[in-house]
């Protein structure tokens, strides 16, 4: 490539920058490469399948008007998958040639997954990175079961039974659920069998609204239907009565379609409790998955793996094994401080031009260093807890029956599902058969005010709280 078609190319990327906008750009044109100008025709590259056809169905009038821009002599624009191995390899089909048209061809616009308009960039998908594959995810215990579903959802074929619909994983912040996302993308979109789309609840939303308000809503509800697997990540984040009820029929229409959904966020669907009923009723209807706090031993291999990515760039960073170790005992929050640490490990040792010592990482990382958090417990935990220290069961805390040796047992779970979550006074009422927000609040100021007298309930509840945090 000639120096005058490298600075063609770079102010091509710029207009198409501008007109489909960052997100969309980084989504679906980052990738591509400029492999030649020969006369009227472009020739461009990409490393899958699945972003050719994407591109050649949906963006091809929008790269060719910024050639035309740039060349008014280009009239054609040959897309071709490159090689794995060699980035410029000849393609071993013949280029599928771009249709010139001053419009989009009618087919293209009836189609189930065209763009519906410029606004509409949340159906280019949300960003996605790089590093974030099943190659470079770590496999522990507390994992396990969400990683395997989610290899099963990105291996299955179009036309196969779905196992699960929803697959819904939920973990605590950065513990993996983003990357496992991310890698079912990436491992969906390698080839051009299945449509898979990555969107955020927030970029979910913004389409939406953005179809209201140019009144192409229709066409943005055919177009979410047509994925194969949809994925949508942080769904804690979904607001707006609309907007949730338009994520409803969307999610009963794919799985009714027989079409993928996979979902995470930060609680389980009985917590998201600004979700409608019926939301979380299908959510719940699939598999839930959690994903605990990470464990020592994983934690160590996560750092093992950032350590010999880190590797892959800088050939003579080294980090001991005793500092591994240290940094796998001491920072226990997130993997994200775990990342971080490596991170300034390997700017301190380049920067200044020193190995990696214990000493170097205590002093690094001593603010990622945090006290343990207690353990979060469960409404469903207290309520476990309670019937069995109070010989009933579970299912009488949530009736409706009034006798005494069911009254105080349920007075004191609701006592501590207050004290102890951070669930609000309808959830829990919800939770203990659907009681109204008062029920529950009369219930702990009772139990408030009989701890201060009643040594024997004090004790009681203490003893509950213990075994509970245990």
């Amino acid at each position: 490539m000639t120096t005058l078609e490298q600075d063609r190319w770079s102010r091509v990327k710029g207009r198409l920058r501008s007109s489909v906008g960052e997100d969309v750009y980084t989504s679906w044109f980052a990738r591509m490469d400029l492999e030649g100008v020969q006369d009227e025709s472009v020739r461009l590259s990409v490393p899958t399948r699945f972003l050719k056809s994407w591109i050649q169905a949906h963006y091809a009038e929008r790269v060719l008007s910024c050639w035309q821009a740039e060349m008014p002599e280009v009239h054609r624009i040959d897309l071709t998958v490159r090689s794995a191995v060699r980035p410029v390899a000849q393609p071993k089909e013949a280029p599928a040639p771009v249709e010139v048209r001053r419009t989009p061809a009618p087919e293209l616009r009836s189609t189930a997954t065209a763009p519906v308009s410029a606004n509409h960039d949340a159906l280019g998908g949300s960003p996605l990175d790089p590093r974030l594959t099943f190659a470079s995810f770590v496999v522990g215990r507390s994992n396990t079961l969400a990683h395997a579903a989610a290899r099963q959802v990105a291996e299955r074929r179009r036309g196969d039974p779905v196992m699960f619909n929803p697959l819904y994983i939920h973990a605590g912040v950065g513990l993996g659920k983003t990357h496992l996302l991310q890698a079912v993308t990436w491992s969906g979109n390698s080839g051009s069998e299945r449509k898979v789309l990555y969107l955020t609840a927030e970029k979910f939303m913004y389409g939406f609204v953005a179809a209201l308000k140019t009144q192409t809503a229709l066409a943005f509800k055919e177009a979410l239907r047509g994925i194969d697997v949809l994925v949508i990540d942080d769904l804690q984040f979904l607001q707006g009565k609309s907007t949730q009820a338009e994520f409803c029929h969307t999610l009963n229409a794919l799985i009714d379609a027989g079409r993928q959904v996979v979902i995470a966020a930060d609680r389980p669907p009985s917590d998201l409790e600004s979700l409608d009923d019926r939301v979380r009723s299908r959510l719940a209807g699939g598999l839930v998955v959690e994903m605990a706090s990470l464990g020592e031993d994983l934690r160590h291999g996560i750092l093992k793996s950032r350590v010999a990515a880190a590797r892959a760039h800088h050939a003579t960073f080294d980090v001991p094994e005793e500092v591994l170790l240290y940094l796998a005992r001491t920072i226990t929050h997130n993997g994200r401080d775990l990342e971080g640490a490596i991170n300034r490990l390997l700017a301190h040792s380049k920067l200044n031009n020193q190995p990696v010592t214990l000493e170097m990482a205590e002093r690094e990382v001593r603010d990622l260093v945090r006290p343990q958090e207690p353990k979060r417990i469960k409404i469903e935990d207290i309520q476990r807890v309670v019937a069995r220290q109070y010989n009933v069961s579970r299912s009488d805390l949530l009736s409706s029956r009034r006798t005494a040796n069911v009254v105080r047992p349920r007075q004191v779970a609701m006592y501590l599902a207050k004290t102890l979550t951070l669930r609000s006074l309808p959830e829990i009422g919800r939770r203990f058969g659907g009681r109204d927000h008062t029920t529950v609040l009369h219930a702990v100021r009772k139990i408030e005010a009989l701890v201060g007298k009643d040594t024997a309930l004090s004790e009681e509840v203490e003893s509950l709280k213990r075994q509970l945090q245990e």
